[in-house]
């Protein structure tokens, strides 16, 4: 199978603390994405476990390009929400300043997922659950896919704006499914 990705949305107001850390969601378990996909809760795990049992990480790529790492994730972990990520852009390559300096002024707005999978099924409404994943690399992207995950400057608070883009994209199902013929 093939490398498939998976967008999310940093969110408005994102901004780098001075060490340049990053964190927050790549992923959330049981939100439609623009795909039609839908990450089952435990999904990451077994690629998670087999990352540590070999010693390696997740790469974070600058817009999903190998050839260029803008940093490292220092934590990567599913919790009850979805793929939690939090890692430092490294200011000492040209891109990890650019991505440091594009977040900064509200340029950059997305994490994207770079995965392939290995398990998945149809569900009742036509989306196809995610069940299991093998993940590689979560990138810095300009445009994002899934707007209700985000990541946030060390330390930001996500639940208010989480909330509200969680309530835009219900309607947002609402409007394309009333849409069809």
């Amino acid at each position: 199978m093939d490398l498939e990705r998976k967008f999310a949305r940093f969110g408005d107001g994102l901004s780098v603390s001075k060490d340049a850390v990053i964190e927050g969601y790549a992923s959330l378990f049981g939100q439609v994405d623009q795909g039609r996909d839908v990450v089952q809760k435990g999904a990451y795990s077994a690629s998670l476990d087999g990352l540590v049992r070999v010693g390696q990480r997740v790469k974070m790529l600058w817009q999903h390009d190998p050839a260029q790492p803008i940093g490292v994730w220092d934590e990567v972990h599913e919790d009850d929400r979805g793929l939690w990520v939090k890692g430092r852009l490294l200011e000492s390559t040209q891109k990890g300043r650019e991505a440091a300096e594009l977040i900064r002024a509200g340029a950059m707005d997305g994490l994207s997922i770079g995965y392939r999978t290995k398990r998945a099924v149809k569900n009742d409404k036509g989306h196809r659950v995610l069940t299991e994943l093998e993940l590689w690399e979560v990138s810095l992207v300009t445009f994002p896919m899934l707007s209700s995950a985000r990541v946030a400057a060390k330390g930001a608070t996500l639940d208010a704006e989480m909330t509200l883009r969680s309530i835009a994209e219900v309607f947002n199902d609402a409007r394309q499914e009333l849409a069809r013929p």
